[in-house]
């Protein structure tokens, strides 16, 4: 087996602005999430100013991937945080340049650390478009297993697309 790369994640900082906006507003990610808008700077800008940074009052994380370089790679999350069903919604982004490089793989090993030893989750899931099969394939690799096929669950703005539900017990 071909070892992870070495990963760090951080908190955003100010300075991630420019990063989450490419993010954010990349139309070809809205249809693999739930989220089918633009976002403008000023609200990208007023949501890293304003995250408390405390998963327990936000009710979600979102973090940054970097390499041993230092080099940003994507985005990590937890999302849809339930500290009294003890689970939560993971989804990561890696920019196109460093794909395919396992860093999606260590982010989330990384993020099943925290959520285990930090924040004593019992289990984590994703919700994965059935066309994006990388990332349906990332998941079930890291021990996260289908429960459930969605029906009509994502919406592109023409066409409804089934989805999976997988779900990984820490």
């Amino acid at each position: 087996m071909k070892s992870l790369p070495v990963i760090r994640l951080r908190a955003i900082e100010p300075e991630d602005l420019d990063l989450l906006y490419r993010i954010e507003n990349d139309t070809q990610l809205w249809n693999v999430g739930a989220t089918n808008v633009p976002y403008s700077r000023y609200t990208l800008h007023d949501y890293i100013a304003t995250s408390s940074d405390d998963i327990y009052a936000d009710r979600q994380v979102r973090l940054v991937i970097e390499n041993e370089q230092g080099e940003t790679v994507g985005l990590a999350d937890l999302v849809h945080f339930d500290p009294r069903h003890q689970r939560a919604e993971t989804g990561i982004v890696i920019l196109d340049a460093h794909r395919r490089q396992g860093y999606a793989s260590a982010a989330l090993m990384k993020l099943e650390c925290y959520a285990l030893r930090v924040l004593h989750l019992h289990q984590l899931y994703a919700v994965v478009e059935e066309q994006n099969q990388a990332a349906f394939h990332l998941f079930c690799e890291n021990g996260f297993h289908e429960q459930a096929r969605l029906k009509d669950w994502l919406f592109d703005g023409r066409s409804y697309h089934d989805s999976y539900l997988l779900q990984r017990f820490l």
